[in-house]
């Protein structure tokens, strides 16, 4: 068998068939055919014409939850390993959609939890057209970048204060470094023009050490009401450490300019740790104008150095999180979702 051969030698066209069948005729797969099919996806053995049909059935019929949970578990597979700091666990914030309209203050949560001591793993994109991302922003603040996950995996450990710049223990990890795989899957969009399933899964990782709720809380966002009740019922039946709020064009971080509900997903429960207040919130910062990088990073840095307040909304998510962190196994629930 030539390499060629055994490059594609994984056969899709039975998965094809029960997801293919358009919107009322698709039928979802088992867990475990969705993660033998992603798995096989990012190892590059599925030709590019069934990984087109792939692709463009779940865009149309979309995932089920459990075929979600088992591309999840096939995308850690294909992730570079990530040691987990001792005693303490890591914040992980995916960043994959960036600035449109508002400012990206990603890195202002980042930095502001990390400098605190807090691990925080901030893993995304480097670009994406027509939008400012996050990690051209840290590269703007003049965050180094890691260029291996060993690098990571020693910036967690760093002390508030260590590192270079004073970051503490901060990594910013291209996704490029983390998984090449996925990024192979999620570049697909630029040949098709559409998102595929790689970029919700990306949104999902949890990266460092075993994969467990108990070595990172990850930070997820939803842009419209229903799709929090499809993660809420997600969340609620597998192993779960998660922050989900409201985000910002996409992004994880907080809206600046009012209050959203944040909920605790955790072990099949589910707790709200802020409410949410209608409208705009009292003192409305100001904010840079548009989406400029380097205005955005000068803003940031007067919020850090304490010239600029931190919006009420971004405060009231870093103390959320500093709460699940600081509770973490030993919080007693009182409703199950």
């Amino acid at each position: 068998m030539t390499s060629a051969t055994q490059a594609t030698s994984f056969s899709a066209a039975k998965y094809i068939k029960e997801i293919g069948r358009g919107v009322n005729g698709a039928r979802a797969l088992p867990r475990e055919d969705a993660q033998a099919l992603f798995d096989a996806m990012l190892a590059g053995q599925v030709s590019d014409i069934e990984m087109g049909a792939v692709l463009m059935a779940y865009r149309i019929k979309g995932e089920a939850p459990h075929e979600l949970a088992g591309m999840l578990e096939a995308a850690h597979g294909h992730c570079m390993p990530i040691d987990a700091p001792p005693d303490r666990t890591v914040v992980v914030i995916p960043s994959y959609n960036g600035a449109r309209k508002q400012p990206n203050l990603v890195p202002l949560l980042a930095h502001l939890l990390a400098r605190d001591g807090v691990p925080v793993l901030v893993h995304g994109t480097r670009a994406f057209h027509g939008r400012v991302t996050s990690i051209s922003l840290f590269e703007a603040l003049g965050t180094p970048l890691c260029e291996t996950t060993r690098d990571a995996q020693d910036n967690l450990r760093l002390p508030a204060g260590g590192g270079a710049g004073g970051n503490g223990p901060l990594a910013v990890l291209p996704i490029d470094v983390l998984s090449p795989a996925l990024t192979r899957l999620l570049d697909k969009r630029a040949i098709i023009g559409l998102r595929n399933s790689s970029h919700t899964i990306v949104k999902m990782l949890q990266p460092v050490g075993a994969h467990t709720p108990a070595e990172a809380l990850r930070l997820y966002s939803y842009t419209h009401p229903e799709y929090r009740e499809t993660l809420t019922d997600y969340f609620s039946h597998e192993p779960a450490n998660v922050l989900l709020a409201r985000g910002t064009e996409g992004e994880v971080v907080a809206d600046a300019r009012r209050s959203g509900r944040i909920d605790w997903m955790h072990d099949g429960h589910q707790r709200t740790l802020v409410d949410p207040v209608g409208g705009s919130i009292g003192d409305v910062p100001e904010l840079p104008a548009g989406t400029d990088v380097d205005a955005t990073a000068a803003w940031i840095r007067s919020v850090l150095d304490g010239t600029e307040p931190v919006p009420a909304p971004i405060a009231a998510q870093a103390d959320a999180i500093r709460a699940c962190l600081n509770q973490g196994t030993r919080v007693t629930w009182a409703d199950p979702v």
